[in-house]
């Protein structure tokens, strides 16, 4: 029997509204499934949400990168569709990306280390610890969930 990993996930607000491209609540930027031909309209839909809260410069272009990479990664090994949620808490912009795959392997699941210069692969978790201010993995035979946290700048 195959046991559920959790590396500190915390869990998503749940989401009401019918509209993805308009959430309901304030805090909610973004909540939309997505395919293999979507993942770029994803990474524009993420990046023009986080200017609109003010994430701007090399931080908003590494979140952005980090997303792109997760999700990349949901349609090439996860069974090609995931969901993605984009929220304001606590002074950060969170994110998860949510799958139905098999689950990653626990020898991905080790803090990652810089990948080989020749190795295939394997650089989409790294990046995305590299890029974030925190990230965290819940994984399991049912799916996985992949969270991102950046830090909002502070108005001086």
């Amino acid at each position: 029997m195959e046991e559920r990993l959790r590396q500190s996930v915390r869990s998503a607000p749940e989401v009401e509204s019918a509209d993805p491209a308009r959430p309901t609540d304030p805090s909610r930027l973004l909540d939309r499934s997505f395919g293999r031909d979507e993942i770029a309209v994803v990474r524009h839909e993420v990046s023009g949400r986080l200017v609109d809260v003010g994430l701007t410069g090399d931080r908003r272009h590494g979140f952005v990168l980090a997303v792109n990479e997760v999700i990349t990664n949901v349609v090439l090994h996860a069974g090609g569709q995931g969901r993605v949620l984009l929220w304001l808490a606590g002074g950060s912009v969170r994110c998860t990306v949510t799958d139905a795959g098999p689950g990653i392997p626990v020898r991905f699941l080790r803090p990652p280390e810089v990948p080989e210069a020749f190795e295939v692969g394997g650089r989409g978790i790294w990046l995305a610890h590299q890029l974030c201010d925190e990230v965290t993995v819940d994984t399991g035979p049912i799916g996985t969930t992949i969270g991102l946290r950046m830090a909002l700048p502070t108005l001086a």
